[in-house]
């Protein structure tokens, strides 16, 4: 023995250590599943907050805007200025048409009718149910035109 004490870890000891922190992170980060709602939720949100703005449009505008949904995703739409076809808002920075975030995505309105955003500050209540096939989630206007998710 030549009298002198070892300081600090070799390599070997360092990488064992490092390869045991790697296996324990993927183990957790692959047991914490990701939130089924998150996708739903993101859309029903980005709906609300686009049915916001279609109702301001509208109003500005005093021209309705209807709000159009399939399982690929939704638009709006509105007569165009000469009266003659639809605009769809498609060069539109925030009423362009979307696509859906969430896969599989089915709408239904109740009561059963068409979404149309008018001038009148006073419209009937509706609830917009976005569903994934397993979990769902509600949009409501209600009579003064407040939209939020629930």
């Amino acid at each position: 023995m030549n009298g002198f004490k070892q300081q600090g870890f070799t390599l070997i000891e360092l990488m064992v250590v490092l390869v045991i922190i790697g296996i324990a992170s993927a183990a957790i980060s692959l047991s914490i599943k990701p939130d089924p709602l998150h996708l739903l939720r993101k859309d029903a949100e980005r709906v609300a907050q686009l049915l916001q703005v279609a109702q301001a449009e509208a109003r500005a505008d005093g021209r309705p805007i209807t709000w159009l949904a399939d399982a690929k995703g939704f638009r709006f739409s509105r007569h165009n200025d000469q009266d003659k076809g639809f605009d769809h808002f498609n060069n539109d920075p925030q009423l362009r048409p979307r696509p859906w975030q969430t896969p599989g995505m089915e709408v239904r309105v109740e009561p059963r009718q068409k979404v149309v955003l008018n001038a009148e500050w006073i419209n009937p209540p509706l609830q917009l149910k976005l569903s994934d096939g397993l979990n769902s989630i509600n949009v409501q206007r209600n009579a003064a035109g407040q939209v939020s998710v629930q």
